[in-house]
């Protein structure tokens, strides 16, 4: 656990610092966060959008990606390097017409490996759309 909480705009911080600029553009924001992990804020957008205005898949692979590096820093109480291993992702349904809010939860953290599942929703409707098991490096 962190030695002293973390706030959303350390958070937020850390997306306008850490993470590449084309992540950035996906203009996500930390909604809330606890002890386990963080939920952050997808805005629908047709710049991430395919045919029909289904949100693609790429945007929510990375945002799953980032919201679990940001769970890491909540719990580790700030920023400690590490690398994507394993990213498994199961697509369930289409997402259109509204914000996602991913949730990243922390399940297990090692001396040399993290573990988290992360779950993609419509903002709107709630209804689950995207999950992922990652498995990280911590360096």
């Amino acid at each position: 656990m962190s030695p002293t909480p973390i706030s959303p705009q350390v958070l937020e911080q850390a997306l306008s610092e850490l993470f590449a600029p084309w992540v950035q553009a996906l203009n996500l924001k930390v909604e809330c966060l606890d002890t386990v992990g963080v939920t952050l804020r997808l805005p629908q957008s047709d710049q991430l959008s395919r045919m029909g205005g289904m949100l693609c898949g790429q945007a929510m692979m990375a945002a799953a990606d980032t919201a679990m590096v940001l769970a890491l820093i909540q719990h580790f109480g700030t920023f400690r390097p590490c690398s994507t291993v394993q990213l498994s992702s199961t697509f369930m349904k289409p997402l259109s017409g509204q914000d996602a809010l991913v949730t990243a939860r922390i399940l297990r953290v090692g001396k040399a490996m993290a573990f988290g599942e992360i779950d993609l929703a419509g903002a709107d409707d709630g209804k689950s759309v995207f999950r992922a098991s990652t498995t990280y490096a911590l360096m």
